[in-house]
């Protein structure tokens, strides 16, 4: 699998993932809506309930006698309602008073007068002046008998006298959330689906249509039986590889007129000194200044052959699609090994390589170009790091990744800078010489983290300098240093 074809899928993981979190959200989202919408309704009629009940005990005794036949009746009463196609066929709401001692005084389903309901909390906050409210199952261990109870006091003379309870049994309204449920979820996979059809009507309507049904009716011509797990196969393997196709051939289009455009901008300089120099030897001079014009035209021919050779290199490098032979690779040997020769690099200018290595760390890939990264990114420490100064390399063990962390004391990364440091072609002048590189380093790097399945940054280090970290996935089960 191409890794422009894992790009692919991934964003449509991704989409998918997306879809789902947020339909799990929704879903997880409307029955507590829906049960705030019911005890919404049950605080209007918990209050209702107990303003009747004031007016029936004028003085000052609670006056319950009225609400046996009305309840009766109400339950008795025929009820057919349509709503939003759900048919309600009985009244379930419940009712039942208690005293100021918490005692039931009535109760609609007639089951629990004379209880103590002091204790349960719609009753307790009520008889203080509070809101009240609870659900319960009537059945222990059976959600789907739960009932939700909202509690009113019931004033007499300022006083609370008792308090009403209305409740109204959770499976009422669930076949509502039951439905929404099913209309969301519908809705999420419709959108998927409809996605994935875009994707691959897009994909007929934009890659070579009449030939992938050439070759697929060439294929089915070629079988001598009907098979549809074989033929749906082969379909959506074509599909597959013209995908691929389309992908690569948008991409390589950007990819050359990128590279081309910005090697043509990097070439400008050196072959405008070339020619100034060739033009200049023409001209009657002395030997110390025909030297040094051709000293010119011998750079400058270096530096756009070095352009060339890395641009290849990286070229060569972003068009892999994986490691052909990853094998298991020390990094500590590795590390001692380009300490030395930073040592060797840095001598001229005094400048130290300190290496920090006190374990060995084990990675799956490719050691030539770890090598060639990590030396990257040493030398670029040591090009920037001040006569007299030092560079210091270690190897930090983390609990399932290895850290090359590179550190030099130099002046660190402009701030114009910090977003740009891993484009191509893209270089800051070397503090003791005022020249740029190619620009072609880091972005080797990146490309050899990224093959590894790592990462790279670089950043500016407290206290001045900065600080390359190329992080790689262990092999090892060494465990890591505090």
């Amino acid at each position: 699998m191409t890794k422009r074809t894992r790009i692919f899928i991934g964003i449509l993981l991704a989409y998918a993932l997306g879809i789902g979190v947020l339909m799990y959200r929704l879903l997880g989202d409307i029955d507590p809506r829906y049960r705030e919408s019911a005890e919404e309704s049950l605080v209007e009629t918990a209050h209702l309930m107990a303003s009747l009940i004031e007016q029936a005990s004028p003085d000052g005794a609670l006056d319950v006698h009225s609400l046996r036949p009305l309840f009766r009746t109400l339950y008795a009463r025929p009820v057919y309602a349509n709503i939003f196609g759900f048919e309600k066929r009985r009244v379930e709401l419940r009712l039942y008073v208690v005293d100021r001692a918490g005692r039931v005084v009535y109760d609609s389903l007639g089951r629990h007068e004379g209880e103590d309901y002091s204790n349960w909390r719609d009753v307790r906050l009520a008889l203080i002046g509070a809101y009240g409210s609870r659900t319960t199952a009537d059945v222990d261990g059976d959600p789907h008998t739960s009932v939700m109870y909202v509690a009113a006091p019931i004033y007499l003379r300022n006083e609370v006298v008792g308090a009403v309870t209305a409740g109204k049994p959770v499976q009422s309204f669930g076949q509502f959330v039951e439905a929404a449920r099913h209309k969301t979820l519908l809705v999420g996979l419709t959108s998927v689906l409809a996605v994935i059809v875009l994707a691959v009507i897009v994909s007929l309507w934009l890659v070579r249509p009449f030939g992938l049904i050439g070759d697929y009716v060439r294929y089915v011509r070629s079988q001598r039986r009907f098979s549809l797990p074989r033929l749906s196969r082969r379909a959506l393997g074509t599909l597959s590889a013209a995908y691929n196709e389309m992908r690569d051939a948008l991409a390589g289009r950007n990819y050359v007129a990128d590279y081309v455009q910005t090697l043509t901008h990097e070439l400008k300089s050196p072959l405008s000194a070339i020619r100034g120099a060739a033009e200049l030897l023409r001209e009657p001079m002395s030997e110390s200044d025909r030297q040094r014009f051709l000293a010119n035209i011998a750079r400058e021919t270096q530096r756009i052959q070095e352009l060339v050779e890395r641009m290849m290199e990286l070229a060569a490098l972003e068009s892999r699609r994986q490691l052909a032979h990853p094998a298991p690779v020390a990094l500590r040997p590795l590390v001692e090994e380009l300490t030395a020769s930073g040592e060797a690099a840095g001598a001229p200018r005094g400048i130290r390589v300190q290496l920090d290595a006190t374990e060995d760390a084990h990675v799956e890939g490719d050691a030539l170009l770890l090598r060639r990264a990590i030396g990257n990114l040493l030398d670029n420490a040591i090009d920037f790091s001040p006569a007299g100064g030092h560079v210091k390399l270690t190897l930090a063990l983390q609990r399932r990744s290895v850290d090359v962390v590179v550190r030099d004391a130099g002046p660190g990364i402009p701030d114009y800078a910090d977003e740009k440091v891993f484009e191509r072609f893209y270089s800051l002048a070397r503090p003791h010489s005022q020249r740029k590189s190619t620009g072609l380093g880091l972005p080797f790097v990146k490309e050899v983290a990224e093959l590894h399945h790592g990462r790279v940054s670089l950043r500016n280090a407290d206290g001045g300098g900065a600080i390359a970290t190329l992080s790689l996935p262990r092999l090892d089960d060494t465990p890591a240093s505090a």
